[in-house]
């Protein structure tokens, strides 16, 4: 299986030869969580705090506790905050969905590896050239959840689990429904993939590959 498969074996395999509009609006979210929120935590508040005028003791807050699955990234980075990382996780996985759905992604491109971006791109090519029509409703994110994470050449890897509620349907080039039901709420199960160099000055995590979640 060449590469190209590899990123699509998940969510994205779903859209190939598909063309694609957003139907609706969200239930869920009612402001777009931008994917800037998948950065380590800022102290912004904690130096405010400490800058009040008085004598006083200043007491370091302990960074909370994380998750089994994510400690290579705490070890690497001792301010990763996991509920921070995965809000802007399901932040992001929502705005991508969308973006590569309705076949446009000049919004989503700074944030995806450009083996992900040129393969999507190839993707809706090739479902405009087909003819079909898939129409996508984003309910909303059930859940998020680090699967596994680890430290690799510099960079810190997440591997994190999506459930999520959306509205798929795949109309033929005559209209008619060829699948899914546009009454029907479809829970979708991805793995996404999230990587950020621990060097680097730049708190946003790029999305390297994609997949079906276990």
């Amino acid at each position: 299986m060449d590469p190209v498969s590899l990123i699509f074996a998940g969510v994205a395999i779903f859209f190939v030869y598909k063309l694609i509009s957003v139907l609706g609006t969200r239930t869920g979210h009612e402001q777009r969580q931008e994917i800037e929120g998948l950065q380590r935590a800022s102290r912004a508040k904690d130096a405010a705090s400490g800058a009040e005028a008085g004598p006083r003791t200043v007491t370091e807050k302990a960074p909370r506790p994380v998750s089994p699955a994510a400690a290579s990234l705490r070890e690497a980075d001792p301010e990763f905050d996991e509920p921070a990382f995965l809000d802007g996780a399901k932040g992001a996985y929502e705005m991508i969905v969308e973006a590569f759905a309705a076949g446009d992604l000049k919004s989503v491109k700074r944030y995806l590896a450009a083996s992900v971006h040129d393969a999507f791109k190839r993707a809706i090519a090739d479902r405009e050239t087909a003819g079909s029509r898939f129409e996508l409703k984003f309910i909303g994110v059930d859940s998020a959840s680090i699967r596994s994470s680890r430290v690799e050449n510099g960079s810190m890897i997440a591997t994190v689990d999506f459930a999520s509620n959306q509205v798929r349907v795949t109309y033929s080039a005559n209209g008619d429904v060829i699948d899914g039901d546009p009454n029907r709420v479809d829970l979708v199960r991805d793995a996404w993939t999230f990587s950020r160099s621990v060097r680097s000055s730049d708190p946003n995590w790029t999305l390297v590959a994609t997949g079906a979640a276990a």
